[in-house]
């Protein structure tokens, strides 16, 4: 059996330097959006630099990559505070299919909110080549 760790390296974000306390909430989801592994999220952000917020975080997906269901995706929300409104709010997201699985970096897209755990109404978040920056680890067991 497999086990992925995905280290969350940074994401490039035009307005980066801006965000307060952001962190990446993780989530393994199926087709109909229902959670297959408890969510976890990262610490808030390690620094923030030009367009980058950089987190170098490993999360460790708690099922074995064999038992995720077919058609489902691994799902990286950006969220930050935001003091006026006095609460956490998500940015933006991004995620990876099954067939993205496999050691080494991988850089991932990233759509614009509402998150869309079914995956039917994608808009990226700009035209800008702004990506989560990912990178993959398999274990055996």
């Amino acid at each position: 059996m497999t086990l992925l760790t995905i280290r969350i390296e940074k994401i490039g974000l035009k307005d980066a330097g801006q965000c307060i306390d952001p962190y990446i909430t993780v989530s393994v989801k199926d087709l109909n959006g229902i959670d297959l592994t408890p969510v976890q999220d990262t610490p808030v952000a390690s620094r923030k630099e030009d367009t980058y917020v950089h987190f170098n975080v490993d999360i460790e997906l708690q099922k074995h990559v064999e038992k995720l269901t077919k058609g489902a995706a691994i799902f990286f929300e950006f969220k930050h505070y935001k003091p006026k409104k006095r609460f956490t709010s998500t940015k933006c997201f991004a995620f990876m299919e099954m067939d993205e699985i496999k050691p080494g970096p991988i850089v991932i897209e990233l759509y614009k909110k509402p998150t869309d755990f079914k995956r039917k109404k994608l808009q990226l978040l700009t035209k800008k080549p702004l990506y989560l920056h990912l990178h993959q680890t398999l274990h055996k067991e």
